[in-house]
């Protein structure tokens, strides 16, 4: 061996080394090879030449005895990643961090416990129904008359019963326009006795979608904003600006009730902010997911106030990137009110979100305390503060925030955040920069390897995504997709696995093949800056972008290097020994944990949407996908671990084990995707439409007429499941589509027909409701400006869809509805949703038509009309009782009548 050309710092290692172990370190004579041998060079495509007995870079070549222990060290780091589980699941559990001591002007959980089970207690609440227009509306009235009863003589509350009609376009699910017509809000203001210029808005909706209770969206936002109301009410602490409180009657009807007070309520002009009360799960903790836009002090305001902090600008960012098939009245109050405000929701347990299962029961009284305790806070805090008042000086510019487990949140500015960042990477620069530009020593050349170690990982992504895809599809196309939708640990067993087996087998290739001469210690250097590269570079994308969700990747290159830089001489002079793999893992806990903490955010949200993200997205590839990419994140900073392992040999063999047993059950159908467990239920979404249409020609006559039951599922097993149980529901009832007729000729509640495409029609007799739907062509003129204006009415249901088809040759110029702009959805149909409340006029309105040259003989337009029985003695046959009864319990089916009427003009 040449000693002269090894450092000072390998030298101690390897006499250490031989102090320690004795004969059982000295190489065996099979190590002692030719001072040099060819290698071939797999990044520069040539060869190179690397001695053997030299440790490149300042570590020992490896010898008997050298390395770590497999088994401690897959051991040690599935010990460390479960005890980091642990305690985000412990920070979760903790919904409460103070118990209130039940003295006066505290927020009374059990009192708004009551309130939510009387409004739950009327059962679904749809708008148009007796228990949304009356029923509720009632008691809420009683509740606040009692509320005002006990008030203190320092505020003033003032009721009003808003009944608004309008109409608005907005590009959701495509895009489609909304008309409403005498739905129901309840507007509450608290003032000072002297009154206030400004105010601060609190919204929750007390309807629900039909067949649920909304026990969390939203009668318990509802029962909370009561409470509040009360306390504030009762407080002797005077207030400086207005709070007001709208109940809102007609959200689920995408967004009708917000619209109609802040377009025309005279209240609106006072408000300056907004708090909007949401769900997207049942109970758990209220997650601030959105706030804005810019407005910064609003974030500010509720770092000051709540009491049990749960936000993300993370979640904000990806709410609203458009990726959760979703919206909230957040959206109405500031696009069509030009107000900020912060969007708060439930976010657990989405499996039962929009279900029977939705009851006061399954809501934790924590869950409401806490709720409680975070709106008063910062109501009560906005409603003193002057940033009320001079809102419009704080406006610009955006805030980073994040909780940390819930026990405080961080937030500073979006531009400091930027000077954080690139401090971070000027650092990473510094540290890399001089590693990479050190001259090329004999026996290593930092920089080559430094990029076949990129190389090396991307290609360890890349394949193992490409593995888990695979799997993935293989799965979907025999039928077994959502199989871990009830026992969410298949899903890790399956995917996690195969994605953790495949980085490791590809870098065990690289640790064989290519780097077979490289010390342990220079390795494991290498694949750390790697991994800090990576990081460091998708922070710079990701600042450069102006994302405040940056702050993730800073936290992951920051910690990261700090601790590198505390253990680079332990490692050094001792190696990966027990004290330096303690000193590592307990610099990597800050990051580590969040990014934990934020993975089960993902899950906790994204595993329940794919049970109803229609029939055409595949979601055993996407949640393989969302799971490679976490398998990666997490196991960047532990692949030098596979270098400085002596072996990974029964690493792999286990993973790979697991995937194969678990692979081999789901193909078999083990794990049956529902529940209908009472305590924890995952049912099946579907949709039933007991349905009659008629089609009629040019001349008004009949052409066709036929009734069926309408059926739709809302996930990607389509009705695979359904058919061993209803054998009647097979793919010979498959719907059909009528290629003249707008959106295929079916009654489309919401314009989801491009995220359902798989459906069936079931023969069944005619409906005939007692209060049909009439529609009828009023007038048809020719307008000075060559074009055709028709003029409609429609009378029917509380809920009804308009459709609209122009023929070749026309086109939709305007029309009375929304901003006079006509708005097509996907597939250039034009969708209108209609709702009204207990009691409304007839529907008129006009389209007008231009026609390039002359008029078709085959007419300008096909419209047709479908009219939805949500309430009522209408909202059931027999037959579709019948066939609900048929189900097992473990669907959950959204059953109405409804007709479909379709002209052509």
């Amino acid at each position: 061996m040449e000693w002269g050309s090894e450092s000072g710092a390998v030298r101690r290692h390897r006499v250490g080394n031989e102090r320690r172990e004795g004969p059982a370190a000295t190489p065996q004579p099979e190590r002692e090879a030719p001072a040099q041998e060819p290698l071939v060079d797999a990044c520069g495509g040539g060869t190179r030449t690397r001695k053997r007995s030299e440790a490149g870079g300042g570590g020992a070549s490896r010898g008997a005895g050298s390395g770590l222990s497999e088994a401690r060290a897959a051991l040690g780091l599935a010990l460390y990643l479960l005890v980091l589980w642990a305690l985000v699941q412990l920070s979760l559990q903790q919904l409460v961090l103070r118990r209130p001591a039940g003295h006066r002007g505290e927020f009374d959980a059990r009192r708004a416990r009551d309130y939510l089970e009387h409004i739950t207690a009327f059962g679904p609440r749809t708008t148009g129904s007796p228990e949304n227009e009356i029923l509720t509306v009632q008691y809420l009235l009683e509740q606040i008359k009692l509320i005002e009863v006990q008030s203190s003589n320092l505020h003033k509350i003032s009721v009003d019963v808003q009944r608004p009609t309008g109409s608005f376009s907005i590009d959701f699910l495509g895009g489609f326009t909304s008309y409403y017509d005498n739905i129901t809000n309840v507007v509450v203001k608290l003032e000072p006795r002297d009154g206030a210029q400004h105010a601060v808005l609190a919204n929750c909706h007390f309807d629900s979608v039909p067949s649920s209770p909304g026990a969390s969206d939203d009668a318990v936002s509802c029962s909370v904003m009561l409470e509040v109301l009360r306390v504030l009410s009762t407080s002797s602490e005077a207030l400086q600006h207005a709070v007001v409180f709208l109940f809102n009657g007609a959200e689920e009807n995408v967004l009708q009730a917000s619209h109609g007070f802040i377009t025309q309520h005279p209240w609106a002009s006072l408000i300056r902010a907004f708090i909007n009360l949401e769900a997207a799960g049942v109970g758990g903790k209220e997650l601030v997911f959105q706030t804005g836009p810019e407005n910064p002090w609003l974030i500010q305001a509720y770092v000051s106030a709540a009491k049990h902090p749960f936000a993300s600008v993370v979640a904000q960012e990806v709410f609203q990137s458009g990726v959760i098939p979703s919206e909230t009245d957040f959206r109405i109050y500031r696009d069509f009110g030009n107000i900020p405000g912060i969007d708060l929701a439930f976010i657990e347990n989405g499996y039962i979100y929009h279900t029977k299962y939705d009851t006061a029961d399954r809501i934790l009284t924590d869950s409401i305390q806490r709720a409680g305790d975070n709106i008063l806070a910062v109501l009560k805090y906005l409603a003193t503060s002057d940033m009320l008042t001079f809102s419009s000086e704080y406006r610009h510019g955006k805030m980073v925030f994040f909780d940390v487990l819930g026990l405080f949140v961080i937030a500073y500015p979006c531009h400091v955040g930027s000077i954080i960042n690139y401090t971070v990477v000027m650092t990473v620069v510094l540290y890399l920069g001089k590693k990479l530009l050190q001259l090329k020593r004999k026996t290593v050349n930092y920089t080559k390897d430094f990029l076949c170690g990129l190389g090396i990982t991307f290609i360890s992504w890349f394949t193992s995504l490409v593995t888990v895809l695979i799997i993935a599809v293989f799965v979907s196309l025999i039928g077994q997709s959502l199989s871990w939708y009830n026992h969410f640990y298949v899903s890790i067993c399956l995917y996690g696995t195969a994605a953790a087996a495949k980085i490791i087998f590809i870098h065990t290739l690289a640790k064989r093949f290519y780097y077979m001469n490289a010390s342990d210690q220079y390795l494991g250097e290498v694949f750390f800056d790697v991994s800090l590269f990576v990081h460091c570079s998708f922070l710079v994308m990701f600042t450069y972008q102006g994302l405040c969700s940056a702050f993730i990747s800073a936290i992951w290159v920051a910690f990261p290097l700090l601790t590198k830089l505390c253990v680079h001489k332990e490692f050094k002079r001792h190696g990966a020994q027990g004290k330096f793999i303690v000193l590592y893992l307990l610099g990597m806990f800050i990051p580590y944990i969040y990014g934990m903490y934020l993975i089960w955010a993902v899950f906790e949200m994204f595993t329940p949407i794919l049970g109803r993200s229609g029939s055409e997205i595949p979601p055993d590839v996407v949640l393989a996908s969302i799971l490679a990419g976490c398998t990666m994140i997490l196991s960047s900073y532990f692949v030098n671990f596979i270098y400085l392992a002596r072996s990974t040999k029964k690493t792999m063999l286990t993973l790979t084990l697991i995937c194969t047993v678990t692979f081999l059950l789901v193909c078999s159908g083990t794990f049956f995707p529902y529940s209908s467990n009472p305590a924890n239920p995952k049912p099946k979404r579907m949709i039933l439409q007991h349905t009659t249409r008629t089609f009629h020609d040019l001349e008004g006559n009949i052409v066709k007429r036929d009734s069926g039951i309408w059926i739709n599922g809302f996930d990607y097993t389509g009705m695979s499941h359904v058919t061993p149980h209803i054998p009647e529901i097979n793919d010979t009832v498959r719907a059909h589509c009528e290629e003249n007729a707008p959106l295929c000729g079916f009654p489309w509640y919401l314009p989801v027909h491009s995220l359902i495409r798989k459906n069936w029609y079931l023969p069944a007799p005619d409906v005939s409701p007692r209060n049909p739907a009439h529609f009828r062509l009023i007038s048809k003129e020719q307008t000075p400006w060559d074009s055709i204006k028709l003029t409609f009415e429609a009378t029917g249901p509380s809920h009804m869809s308009f459709y609209i088809r122009a023929h070749k040759g026309s086109t939709l110029s305007q029309w009375s509805l929304g901003n006079g702009t006509p708005v097509t959805c996907k597939g250039g149909d034009y969708f209108v949703f209609y709702s009204h409340g207990l009691q409304a006029s007839a529907w008129q309105f006009w389209i007008e038509v231009q026609v390039s040259g002359e008029q078709p003989e085959g007419g300008m337009v096909t419209v047709a009309l479908a009219a939805h029985y949500h309430s009522g003695e209408d909202n059931r046959s027999s037959h579709l009782d019948a066939l609900k009864e048929k189900f097992p319990d473990w669907v959950f089916p959204f059953a109405w009548v409804c007709t479909y009427s379709l002209f052509v003009f």
